[in-house]
């Protein structure tokens, strides 16, 4: 996303947890502006999002790009709480510090993105914890949305970021993943979403058809079905 952001003229601001991997990032593009080290499970991480907003000048564009996930039947209570601390209360801290930035700042046209999964729209057996989280994000994405109807708030713009099964390190653990996609074709999609200033974004083709379909299913049927990977 760094990549084609630039490319399409925009100042880029990054934050991760390694600070060795930001710096990676800057050293090869100069239109990235500034980086700052967040952890979003800890609790300075909205500060130092703050912080990042004003080393840039300000900001347009959030996007969200933090989350883990783990095929786990067996239940592994660790795998399944860290995926809850990062997916849930470290997407909450996050998005709500964004969201109340834009709010803040309503001379400018706000857009916060966030990706999510299409993991979210069925309950998936072999990764409850992901599943579910994912499902949150959607679902939470959805009411801060109707809640700026509510409050007539209308520059404020919220991406909702649903792709498959994307080539990354977070699939190298030793299953199969059908349908793999290629990150950069990735990014550009997203970016044309938000372009077209599009609230679920879901990508590509093959998945969008694969959820409306999958979404059809009754959930009687759903659950005695043995989806894997």
């Amino acid at each position: 996303m760094v990549k084609v952001l630039t490319a399409q003229g925009w100042q880029v601001g990054i934050a991760g947890r390694r600070q060795e991997r930001l710096q990676q990032i800057q050293s090869k593009n100069l239109d990235v502006v500034a980086t700052e080290c967040i952890d979003i499970n800890k609790v300075d991480a909205p500060s130092r999002l703050l912080t990042l907003i004003g080393k840039t000048g300000g900001m347009d564009l959030y996007f969200h790009s933090a989350g883990i996930g783990y095929q786990n039947p067996t239940l592994d209570i660790d795998k399944e709480m860290a995926t809850v601390a990062t997916n849930v209360v470290g997407f909450t801290q996050m998005v709500d510090t964004a969201f109340h930035y834009f709010e803040e700042h309503p001379e400018q046209e706000g857009h916060l993105a966030v990706i999510s999964s299409i993991a979210g729209t069925r309950g998936l057996g072999v990764a409850p914890s992901y599943s579910a989280t994912k499902r949150y994000n959607n679902h939470y994405l959805e009411c801060l949305t109707q809640l700026c109807h509510i409050r007539g708030i209308h520059h404020i713009h919220l991406h909702d970021i649903r792709p498959g099964f994307v080539r990354t390190p977070l699939l190298a653990d030793g299953h199969h993943y059908p349908f793999q996609l290629d990150p950069h074709r990735v990014a550009l999609s997203i970016a044309k979403g938000i372009r077209h200033n599009r609230s679920i974004i879901t990508i590509d083709w093959r998945y969008r058809l694969l959820v409306f379909f999958w979404q059809l299913i009754p959930r009687w049927l759903w659950v005695r079905m043995k989806v894997t990977t």
